[in-house]
């Protein structure tokens, strides 16, 4: 039986558990280059590390123990979360993750982690810091225009205001010159393709690229609808429970948003996406409901026109069925 080490990651430190002898053996290490040497030695190469998807604070560990030869294993946090309350855990601490997280990788079978592509990786670093970038321009405009509308206006507090949102500016355009570059050279043909679709503009095209991995894993449009956290969730139980059916919004709240923005030209400009909004208003249904939808016609014809290679087509059945 392949011997399971448990990693509970923070910001500091890694807190390890494997079994030796059938017994847990805890190990605490600094998030490290030699924190990383030690728990490699401490569980050997030929075993399986699992880890939680903690933020950016379990990348450098798994990069260096797939570059050591090791298996890794990444699992999303809620996953953990509800295995320790199936089975009544009680308490917490780093040490018991840790172990809690061995069991796991004990009991089920985990896909293996491999790292993104370095271009992939960058383009995502330039998107992250577009999008905080551009948080920090609409503040300070806010700031800016409050403060013009006071009686009173303190010249260097104006002027430093305004210069910063000069700054920002420059420095946002910059950053999609960059990010623009980087995706036409990796995703050339696939950013032609998606922006053919009516609705969808450069900038989603590249975001959806970049938040699904370029499609490269997807073997199903089903997955991109549940990975953007659009899928239907029903709660009803018997005949007295009959809660109302809502989206997940388990996936990326960004990309749900830029869809849904895209879902109001697509219902216009997009035979199919308009046909499948008057269909549901039609029946009654939410005009939300309706766009959620056409969200999701969108993510099914975005993943049959990258995997076929054929331009949108507003006549052709697949992509309007």
């Amino acid at each position: 039986m392949q011997t399971v080490v448990g990693i509970d990651v923070s910001k500091e430190t890694l807190a390890v558990c494997h079994l030796v002898a059938g017994e847990p053996r805890h190990l605490e290490v600094e998030n490290a280059k030699a924190g990383f040497r030690r728990l490699l030695k401490g569980g050997g190469p030929e075993s399986l590390y699992v880890m939680e998807a903690t933020g950016a604070y379990y990348m450098r560990l798994a990069y260096f123990l797939v570059g050591q030869g090791a298996k890794v294993a990444v699992v999303n946090p809620l996953v953990i979360k509800r295995f320790i309350q199936m089975h009544l855990g009680k308490g917490k601490s780093d040490r018991k993750d840790a172990q809690w997280i061995m069991r796991y990788g004990q009991q089920n079978e985990l896909k293996l982690w491999q790292p993104d592509d370095a271009q992939l990786v960058e383009c995502r670093q330039l998107e992250q810091a577009i999008e905080q970038l551009v948080k920090q321009k609409t503040m300070t405009l806010n700031s800016l225009e409050a403060l013009e509308q006071q009686p009173e206006r303190n010249k260097v507090t104006l002027r430093t205001l305004r210069l910063t949102l000069l700054v920002l500016q420059k420095q946002i355009r910059l950053l999609e010159q960059e990010l623009d570059g980087h995706l036409q050279d990796q995703f050339k043909e696939q950013m032609e393709l998606l922006s053919s679709i009516p609705g969808i503009g450069s900038k989603t095209a590249g975001m959806l690229l970049l938040f699904f991995g370029g499609f490269r894993q997807v073997t199903s449009y089903r997955q991109l609808i549940a990975k953007a956290g659009l899928c239907p969730r029903e709660y009803s139980s018997g005949s007295s429970v009959r809660g109302k059916v809502r989206i997940t919004k388990m996936g990326g709240s960004q990309i749900r948003s830029k869809l849904y923005m895209c879902s109001l030209t697509a219902m216009r400009a997009n035979k199919a996406c308009r046909e499948l909004y008057e269909r549901l208003v039609a029946k009654g249904k939410n005009r939300k409901l309706a766009l959620i939808a056409v969200c999701n016609k969108l993510l099914k014809q975005a993943f049959a026109i990258v995997h076929s290679g054929v331009p949108y087509q507003p006549d052709f059945k697949r992509f309007s069925a």
